[in-house]
C-alpha cells in the first residue's frame, strides 16, 4: 500500500464490501491448488476481530485465520489475497486509533514470517515482538527476511 498517511484504515475497516460471501470457482488449477471449489471471503472487521484475540506471548498466522474462517463458514478456503490486504488494513487501522488497539503484530505470514507492510515495517513488529519474549530470527543473504523463532510453540488457537 502507498500513501498510508492519507488513508482512512478505519473507514476502510467497517466497509465489508458486500461480505461474507461464499463463491463457487471453476478454475482446476486452484481447485487443486486449495482442495475445492467453495471460495469464502470474510470482511476486514472480522479479521480484526480475531487479531484482537491474541494475548500477549502468542502469535497467530495468516494461514490460521483463513483455516479459521473456511472452516467456520463451510467452505474449504478463504480467500488468499484478500486476506493478506485485510490484515494489512486491520495493521493500520489500529496504528492510526489512539485507543482500542489491535495487536497486529502477533499476526504473521506464513512459516512465521514478519510482515514488512506492518506500520514501521518489520523493524517495528521485530521490536514489538521481542518485547513480549519473542525471538526474531534473519534468514538470506541477499533477500532478507525476519521470523519469529520457533514461532510454532507460541501459536495461538482459535
Amino acid at each position: 500500500m502507498a500513501n498510508e498517511d492519507k488513508k482512512d484504515f478505519n473507514a476502510m475497516l467497517m466497509d465489508s464490501k458486500d461480505m461474507p460471501k461464499v463463491q463457487i470457482i471453476t478454475d482446476e488449477k486452484s481447485i487443486e491448488k486449495y482442495g475445492g471449489d467453495k471460495m469464502y471471503f470474510a470482511p476486514p472487521i472480522d479479521y480484526d476481530k480475531v487479531m484482537q484475540l491474541v494475548p500477549c506471548g502468542k502469535l497467530l498466522t495468516v494461514g490460521t485465520i483463513r483455516e479459521f474462517f473456511a472452516k467456520q463458514n463451510g467452505a474449504d478456503f478463504t480467500e488468499p489475497i484478500t486476506a493478506g490486504i485485510f490484515v494489512s488494513i486491520v495493521a493500520w487501522a489500529s496504528y492510526q486509533r489512539a485507543e482500542d488497539k489491535t495487536p497486529y503484530w502477533r499476526t504473521l505470514k506464513a512459516k512465521g514470517e514478519l510482515n514488512a507492510k506492518y506500520p514501521g515495517g518489520v523493524e517495528a513488529q521485530k521490536e514489538m515482538l521481542e518485547k513480549e519474549g519473542h525471538i526474531v530470527i534473519q534468514k538470506g543473504r541477499t533477500n532478507i527476511k525476519y521470523y519469529v523463532n520457533d514461532y510454532e510453540k507460541a501459536l495461538f488457537t482459535l
